[in-house]
């Protein structure tokens, strides 16, 4: 299907091919330096997309990745339309041609989306995810989807039953963790510049720490989730997933805000800083006090080889000008962990959202997928044990009740005695592994899973964090350091990634994709 969309779009724009320019190198590529070319007339935006385009024909299948799911077929089409705006002088949006991947669970009006299930497969939603909206809006180009854990259920692994399994662009033997792992290898193999995931756990800073990406998972309601199959509402985000800093601080910039199609959004309305790019400052260490979450670096299950590129981290926070708290103690942590404040209301959201769909929905009830056995076994008990769950009942309703995140007693508890404790010994941010372990081996994802850290903070307390390389183990497997803020801190959080980032530059590109030749 990709390929037969791929040949089609290139055929259909033959008619309006710009004359032939320098062969720009898209591997590693940034927004800027992408539209500093094209500004320049070194390169053309008909070009750029064409590369990704090649790069995705060259590599997804076969070396076994499958991070893509399907091409869009109007990619060119609209990069031709830049070209001649371009041209004619007329005003350029911030993110022109800005090619991105989009995660198979936000809706696109003019490709598929199905959340990782073939019960959905061939699903077209009426109109596009409201991040979606808002990265067209402002000029970027959606090249493709990308595949993820079905229905977003698993931090393990990538496997969808709509489009199979991926792999993890550094070793295709290992996962790129869950659920939005087709947007982690595809970017870091530089199928785009950028791209979308989610997050109900897990499944921004997960992959992205695997695949040696920026990562940032936002306050809750800072962001919208307008449009994005849901897992479960009240603890979903959606964000960005970028090879730098800055292309994630200007993609979070346009996806950021207010939207009244989103409830949650009521919460945060007002707080989005003016421009996220503004903080980004390469002396933004400078001063900094951070603390450790001891806690969860010295793990009885923690990879000796990934402490220890923790402990580089912190001499390298120290380096560029950061004081570093060691450690700080969060009241009750233990406590909030064995706490179960989460709620299986995932058949209910997904009715909802079904809904949203109008006619052209497939099924009208998530559980018609388990009914029909249209799903990965290893789905199969979560499906099950959502069964009994009020179809159309709001969790709020339930008895006993299970309360949104801003009513709930236990996850307003944790985030006040997080920040309690932050403000105690004055730090800025928290630090930790995102994972204490190197990726699981693909054909090990549940013997292997340990060490997954974004679990345990942020979705609970409703914090932001973002994850940051911060280096390697096992010979070339990356790691990410994991920064988390107060709320609605963003700005900052980009602020402190982008120093270290631009202190240390631990980002390698994946040795398996290189850059094409002619």
């Amino acid at each position: 299907m990709r390929k037969t969309l791929l040949m089609a779009a290139c055929v259909a724009a033959a008619a309006c091919q710009a004359p032939e320019t320098e062969r720009f190198s898209v591997v590693e590529a940034t927004i800027a330096e992408i539209q500093d070319a094209i500004l320049s007339g070194r390169t053309s935006c008909r070009d750029v997309v064409q590369a990704y385009l090649d790069r995705i024909e060259a590599y997804d299948e076969t070396t076994g990745l499958n991070a893509i799911t399907v091409v869009n077929p109007n990619a060119l089409a609209k990069a031709d339309s830049l070209d001649y705006a371009l041209a004619n002088d007329e005003e350029l949006s911030p993110l022109f041609c800005a090619p991105i991947l989009v995660k198979d669970n936000f809706d696109t009006h003019d490709l598929p989306t199905t959340g990782g299930s073939i019960a959905l497969k061939g699903s077209m939603p009426p109109d596009d995810a409201f991040m979606v909206r808002k990265l067209r809006d402002a000029g970027a180009i959606v090249v493709a989807k990308t595949n993820m854990a079905e229905w977003a259920f698993s931090p393990r692994r990538t496997e969808s039953s709509s489009y199979g399994i991926t792999a993890n662009a550094y070793a295709l033997d290992r996962v790129p963790a869950g659920s939005s792992g087709g947007t982690a290898s595809g970017v870091a193999a530089s199928f785009a510049v950028g791209g979308l995931g989610s997050d109900t756990g897990n499944s921004i800073r997960g992959p992205s720490s695997h695949l040696a990406l920026f990562g940032i998972r936002s306050t809750i309601g800072l962001t919208s989730r307008d449009g994005v199959i849901p897992l479960a509402f009240d603890r979903d985000i959606a964000g960005p997933m970028t090879r730098t800093v800055e292309d994630g601080a200007r993609l979070f910039d346009v996806v950021a805000g207010y939207d009244p199609a989103d409830p949650y959004t009521e919460l945060g309305k007002g707080r989005r800083e003016a421009d996220y790019t503004d903080f980004l400052r390469a002396g933004g260490l400078e001063g900094a006090r951070l603390g450790v979450l001891r806690v969860l670096v010295d793990t009885e299950d923690a990879d000796a080889e990934v402490t220890t590129v923790f402990e580089n981290a912190l001499d390298e926070l120290r380096g560029a000008g950061a004081e570093i708290v060691d450690p700080v103690v969060v009241d009750n942590f233990e406590v909030y962990l064995d706490a179960d404040s989460g709620c299986d209301r995932f058949r209910y959201d997904m009715f909802v959202y079904l809904k949203s769909l109008g006619e052209g929905a497939p099924i009208q009830d998530v559980m018609e997928a388990y009914e029909n056995g249209d799903y990965s076994e290893y789905v199969a008990t979560r499906l099950e044990r959502h069964q009994n769950r009020p179809l159309d009942v709001a969790p709020a309703e339930w008895d006993p009740p299970c309360p949104d995140y801003a009513e709930h007693p236990g996850r307003q508890a944790y985030l006040a005695d997080v920040v309690a404790a932050m403000d105690a010994v004055g730090v800025d941010a928290l630090l930790y592994p995102t994972w204490t372990n190197p990726p699981a081996h693909l054909d090990k994802p549940s013997e292997e899973y340990k060490g997954d850290n974004s679990q345990l903070v942020a979705p609970a307390t409703g914090m932001p964090a973002v994850t940051v390389p911060m280096g390697t183990s096992r010979g070339g497997l990356p790691a990410g350091l994991q920064i988390l803020g107060r709320p609605y801190s963003e700005g900052r959080l980009i602020e402190l990634a982008y120093a270290y980032e631009q202190a240390t530059r631990h980002r390698m590109a994946p040795e398996r994709f290189p850059e094409l030749t002619r």
